[in-house]
């Protein structure tokens, strides 16, 4: 990542996983009660900024299908600069941000919401705003539950819906991840009457002693998300069937990308060989802390 007074560029916006995914419930408000686990991979979208001098927030680059007004980097940057006039009393200097984009829309593996995370991140320092990390996971909650894990920048054991983070320890491993060419819109999957509405809690120590004592390859939990997705969605079901054939293979989210773990790189580098070319596919190494935490310091910046 490359720093000057103005502007930091090469900024990474990493993918998630969801090791598992439960739904345990749904409350009044129509919003479901989860668990999962989220677990950060070195493979996504990289962003860059650069100061303006009259205040505004704009993306400089066209992402097909999101407009600028909607893009969640610009509204939660745009959130930013709200808190930034009411702290400092003055404006916000204003930002331009370019997006080298690389996740899928609709793959669940939290694309939009890493891109905001690190874009708040990243502005954060550069405005010299002085948020801390709760107060940026506070301010970003509003637009979704994913973006506050990418701030908290640590794998993570979720409840409620999503916003209740726990740091946990995770295997070290690489992934293949499978992008099946179909975007899953998580209302259609969320709303389905035959969606799994009441799996048993879990406690995080049953995830961390099910690493402990594992000698297969099984997963912990399962996803509830997956059946409906895989119903509705039959590339899904492929993808899920063929990658099942070396491993536990499971979708992450509520779809479309699938995924299964392996020991080393050769040995996902092996099975990515034999992708069927009707797919996207990519190989990713687990990573135990967001990336950004290193390039800024962020125990000391923003905690």
């Amino acid at each position: 990542m490359s720093f000057r007074q103005h502007s930091l560029h090469d900024c990474p916006a990493p993918a998630k996983l969801n090791l598992f995914l439960h739904i345990n419930g749904r409350r009044a408000d129509g919003y479901h009660q989860l668990q999962t686990v989220f677990q950060l991979v070195d493979h996504g979208d990289t962003l860059h900024f650069d100061l303006r001098a009259d205040g505004l927030v704009r993306r400089t680059t066209i992402v097909a299908g999101v407009p600028e007004e909607i893009d969640l980097i610009v509204r939660a940057l745009r959130l930013l600069a709200l808190e930034f006039a009411r702290r400092h009393g003055r404006p916000a200097p204003g930002v331009d941000v370019a997006i080298d984009k690389r996740l899928p829309m609709g793959g669940g593996l939290g694309g939009g919401s890493s891109d905001a995370a690190t874009a708040l991140i990243a502005v954060n320092h550069l405005w010299q705003a002085g948020l801390d990390r709760a107060e940026l996971m506070a301010l970003s909650l509003p637009l979704g539950a994913d973006i506050p894990f990418f701030i908290f920048g640590e794998n993570a054991f979720a409840e409620g819906v999503g916003e209740q983070l726990q740091a946990v320890t995770t295997r070290d491993c690489w992934y293949v991840v499978i992008e099946p060419g179909v975007a899953v819109p998580t209302a259609a999957i969320f709303s389905s009457e035959d969606l799994t509405r009441d799996t048993k809690p879990v406690r995080i120590a049953d995830f961390s002693r099910h690493l402990v004592i594992q000698t297969d390859r099984k997963g912990f939990g399962k996803n509830d998300l997956q059946p409906v997705a895989t119903r509705l969605f039959p590339p899904v079901a492929e993808a899920v069937r063929w990658l099942s054939s070396y491993g536990d293979a499971r979708m992450t989210g509520s779809g479309a990308c699938v995924f299964c773990a392996f020991s080393s790189e050769l040995e996902a580098e092996a099975v990515l060989a034999k992708v069927p070319q009707v797919w996207g596919g990519w190989k990713a190494q687990s990573l135990q802390r967001h990336p950004m935490h290193a390039l800024l310091q962020v125990g000391r910046v923003i905690e």
